[in-house]
């Protein structure tokens, strides 16, 4: 895996870019593939930023989705 050394503005344009969505107002759902947040600014920087918010992060079939709720979340299947 390439370690990437992105510009930090950059980065934080995009993670506001990502948050801005009307889904994230609503508690909904935002997904993005894992390639492009690894190119633009890294999965440590998204689950970071996952975390500061008391969202959730599922990694499945080559894509993040994020879960914008702080409720409990329960895997059923």
């Amino acid at each position: 895996m390439q370690i990437l050394r992105t510009n930090p503005l950059n980065a934080q344009v995009w993670l506001d870019d990502l948050f801005s969505a009307k889904a994230v107002e609503k508690g909904g759902v935002v997904r993005r593939a894992i390639r492009d947040v690894e190119r633009e600014i890294g999965r440590s920087a998204l689950i970071a930023e996952v975390r500061r918010r008391g969202f959730h992060l599922i990694e499945c079939g080559g894509q993040f989705i994020v879960i914008c709720n702080v409720g409990h979340m329960q895997v059923i299947c």
